[in-house]
């Protein structure tokens, strides 16, 4: 057998992933880049943080005037008394992108900091049905990145194609061990908080596929030239191996997920980064007591700067669906705050 027909059979079995071609079919981008999107409007009462999300008119989400990028932070200008709570930015994309999409956000700063939770993850609308993705997420003052799956029962991370060694967790089902999920860690340390910034920032790229789901992260002097260039088309093959990966063979990715909800959020302590076990790990202090009350000096760093967010669907297909609808998959939503010891220590 020759080596290119050893190649077709092996992809045919599986074993080996075949580059998939995509084309464009929506950005978020300058002046317009919060048009599509949805702001929860609302305290959090998703995961219990200490936290305010504001509408759409607020001083806190805006596109910069310099720059042309858009900014999504904490409020770090206002006094917050004794049992209120401060503001920020929670936004959902007013389209669902279904199996055969790929999407990338290019960030410049993301949020860090002591009590400080920001993720950039996607979720079907009947959370847990329908599955969740999370590209981006950290606490406080880690400084790696992690990514994860949460989904039904029978979905677990097996055999994965991915340049990280970091595995926390490979069961994904949102019952275990308090909703942890399966858990890759990225382990550059220019992947999240203050080296992330200082590095330039880079850029997140997720494949919704149904071969499985990959997250690849490019720091900004890495950023392959089909990026950069913001071609309308991309072929996975420009962007080598992900550095976290799920494959078919242990979830399968028609069965556990379903169009999914583009999300950017920053939240203050709450479930995850606000546990005290998990709070002590790279904080000083008292979560609320000592960062969200006050005058907000401590959230300097706690903002996104996004140049932009632009979404793909596989090459002669259309995975762009109408508009979303809040339902309860906003309430159902909760990370697995009390089985983060193990990535906690990872980022140390």
């Amino acid at each position: 057998m020759t080596v290119p027909s050893l190649t077709l059979a092996l992809a045919a079995c599986g074993l080996v992933s075949a580059a998939t071609n995509y084309d464009i079919v929506k950005e978020y981008r300058g002046s317009g880049f919060f048009d599509d999107w949805t702001f929860y409007n609302h305290f959090d009462d998703l995961t219990n943080g200490d936290a305010i999300f504001v509408g759409s008119n607020s001083n806190l989400a805006y596109v910069d005037s310099t720059t042309n990028r858009a900014i999504m932070k904490v409020d770090n200008t206002s006094a917050v008394a004794f049992n209120d709570k401060r503001s920020t930015v929670r936004i959902q994309s007013n389209q669902t992108y279904s199996v055969g999409s790929l999407w990338i956000a290019d960030m410049h700063h993301v949020p860090y900091g002591c009590s400080v939770w920001p993720a950039w993850w996607s979720q079907a609308h009947n959370w847990p049905t329908g599955g969740e993705i999370d590209t981006f997420e950290g606490v406080n003052q880690v400084t790696m990145n992690q990514m994860a799956l949460h989904t039904t029962s029978g979905c677990n991370q097996v055999n994965p194609t991915q340049s990280s060694t970091l595995i926390n967790s490979t069961n994904c089902d949102h019952n275990v061990d308090s909703n942890a999920g399966c858990v890759v860690t990225n382990p550059s340390p220019n992947s999240y908080g203050a080296q992330f910034a200082q590095s330039g920032g880079g850029v997140f790229v997720t494949e919704f596929a149904e071969s499985g789901i990959s997250v690849w992260f490019f720091p900004r002097a890495n950023v392959p030239s089909s990026i950069s260039s913001t071609s309308n088309s991309l072929s996975t093959d420009d962007l080598g191996t992900p550095v976290a990966n799920w494959p078919n063979g242990g979830c399968n990715i028609q069965d556990h997920f379903q169009a999914q909800s583009l999300i950017f959020d920053i939240t203050l302590c709450g479930d995850f980064a606000g546990s005290p076990s998990v709070f002590a790990q790279t904080c000083s202090g008292t979560c609320y007591n000592d960062y969200v009350v006050g005058n907000g000096s401590n959230y300097a760093n706690a903002y996104f700067d996004v140049d932009y967010v632009r979404v793909f669907s596989k090459s002669g297909t259309n995975t762009v669906s109408g508009a979303n609808g809040f339902d309860l998959a906003w309430s159902l939503r909760a990370l697995g705050a009390l089985t983060v010891v193990s990535w906690l220590a990872l980022n140390l």
